[in-house]
């Protein structure tokens, strides 16, 4: 299923074709960089190979936009609120420290490419008994069997040695099979594939953000339509009351009104602790404490709702759009060159080591180049025997590989089918928003009509409560279903992926602090985007 083949889209026009193969091919350029023989051709699964040509559902024509898309509800609140989590947010935070852990780790692979140089300075003092170990065993060279010196000269009886030297060792591998050159490809990917997790991570971010602000816009309005409904319907008690007590109405009329008022009252502190709950998730995302929210939101929020079709471009697109589908591919690419460098440490490696510099008696002659010395090592070695620790190494290698590119293809997949049932929910939720506008619409004539007949002197009173009691109703359903239309919007951007807020290129400036540490610190970096 996984090996390498032609990526060949479904039977179709010449145009539907490039649209699909098109991206693939950009994809693998980008993620699959040429590699040494012992690493395995670029391949994919077959899913990815086979990307639909377009989304069910689908109705406008045009490439996603995903930049700062929420901009189209037209609240500078919530434009306010995004710019502010994308300052300070922890869990950003956390992933641009995990970029830089990979950058790191990435630079500590590629330094084995290069010669390890080392400097050096010594100074020993050896002091020892001349008649024990090498002074003894150069006595006795020297002066024969009775150790005796020659020509009357006397053998010390201790000897004194003190070497300075300054140098500098180097060690080289010679990476002829591309072991290391797979390592550090490997190590490339991988910290590619982090940087896209941090553009998932923010996606992720933003798209809770905006959740969380249209619940609490959902709430907010769905509170104080309970508290007038609840001012509602301890009049329509008064009056059923009264109309009880006067043989106008049954007991039941009286029972209903007072149910309904007893169940809309019994709603407001579910309402009330949901909102409170929803207020703090926003200022945990917002990096601070309810004061921070406070400053930020108005009392009145009232974001625009939105029905119309967002223009999704082909399938294939995702493969370069959404950061986790990315960041999928390159992991699948360092598991490739993984198996690469684990297939090199089967061959001979050859090295190269040794030492060179100056090296005297006296400190002095540390500045004399003809104290010169060198020590020069050229080592080859050969792997013969390990117990079989090469080969699992590879088998290893090979089904991390296998793990990679099912959870690729998976990834690509669920990729798919999530716009897809994205773009329904959004279809369908516009539908339902529309329904429920035309029945706030006719429930508001209607209060109209009875406030008009109440004070013509045609109707009661109690006609007029029970109209405005249904508007009330109505105006609290509706509220949800914009909820739902905005986050069925939501739904389909977070699908389709994308950079959705604009950023610095590079993680290399200062690291992002949340609002709360930057201000201890006395001061605020910005965000970097990898």
């Amino acid at each position: 299923m996984y090996e390498n083949r032609r990526f060949a889209p479904r039977r179709g026009s010449a145009g539907s074709r490039r649209s699909v193969r098109l991206p693939v091919t950009v994809l693998l350029a980008a993620l699959l960089p040429p590699a040494c023989s012992f690493t395995p051709p670029p391949s994919v699964p077959e899913p990815v190979a086979e990307v639909p040509e377009s989304f069910a559902g689908s109705v406008l024509p045009g490439d996603h936009r995903a930049r700062e898309w929420w901009t189209v509800f037209g609240d500078p609140v919530l434009n306010a609120v995004v710019d502010s989590v994308l300052v300070s947010n922890f869990d950003l935070a956390e992933a641009v420290a995990r970029v830089r852990q990979a950058r790191a780790q990435r630079g500590i692979a590629r330094a084995g490419l290069f010669p390890a140089l080392r400097a050096s300075a010594s100074a020993t003092d050896q002091n020892t008994p001349a008649n024990a170990g090498l002074g003894e065993q150069f006595r006795k060279l020297a002066g024969g069997e009775n150790g005796e010196l020659p020509g009357g000269v006397e053998f010390p009886d201790r000897l004194e040695l003190t070497t300075w030297s300054l140098g500098a060792d180097f060690a080289y591998e010679l990476d002829f099979w591309g072991r290391v050159r797979n390592d550090a490809a490997a190590a490339g990917a991988r910290y590619l594939a982090t940087e896209s997790d941090y553009r998932a991570a923010r996606i992720g971010v933003l798209a809770t953000t905006i959740a969380t602000y249209f619940e609490i816009v959902d709430l907010r309005r769905r509170t104080t339509l309970a508290r007038e409904l609840v001012e509602v319907l301890l009049e329509r008690e008064e009056l059923a009351g009264t109309r009880y007590e006067r043989g106008l109405a049954t007991s039941f009329e009286l029972y209903q009104v007072r149910l309904d008022l007893r169940n809309t009252q019994a709603g407001l502190p579910q309402l009330e602790t949901a909102l409170t709950d929803a207020e703090g998730r926003l200022a945990v995302l917002l990096g601070g404490y309810r004061s921070k929210l406070d400053a930020i939101l108005p009392d009145s929020l009232a974001p625009a709702s939105l029905a119309d079709p967002v223009a999704t471009g082909a399938p294939a697109d995702l493969l370069l759009q959404r950061p986790d589908v990315r960041a999928a591919g390159q992991r699948l690419d360092a598991a490739r060159f993984a198996i690469g460098a684990r297939r090199a440490e089967m061959l001979p490696s050859l090295s190269f080591s040794g030492t060179i510099g100056v090296q005297s008696s006296e400190a002095d002659g540390l500045f004399d180049v003809d104290q010169w010395f060198r020590n020069l090592a050229v080592n080859l070695t050969a792997p013969i025997f390990q117990g079989g620790r090469i080969r699992s190494d590879i088998a290893l290698s090979h089904a991390r590989f296998s793990e990679a590119a099912a959870a690729y293809g998976r990834t690509v997949v669920t990729a798919v089918h999530e716009v897809e049932a994205a773009l329904a929910a959004l279809a369908n939720g516009g539908r339902r928003h529309a329904y429920l506008a035309s029945q706030r619409e006719e429930a508001r004539a209607s209060a109209d009509l009875q406030s008009r007949r109440y004070e013509s002197g045609i109707a009661g009173y109690t006609d007029y409560l029970d109209a405005l009691r249904t508007l009330l109703n109505v105006e609290s359903t509706l509220a949800g279903a914009s909820r739902d239309l905005a986050l069925a919007r939501l739904a389909v951007h977070r699908a389709l992926g994308g950079d959705w807020a604009a950023g610095p290129e590079s993680l290399d400036g200062p690291r992002m602090v949340p609002a709360a540490a930057s201000d201890r610190a006395g001061s605020t970096p910005n965000p970097g985007n990898p």
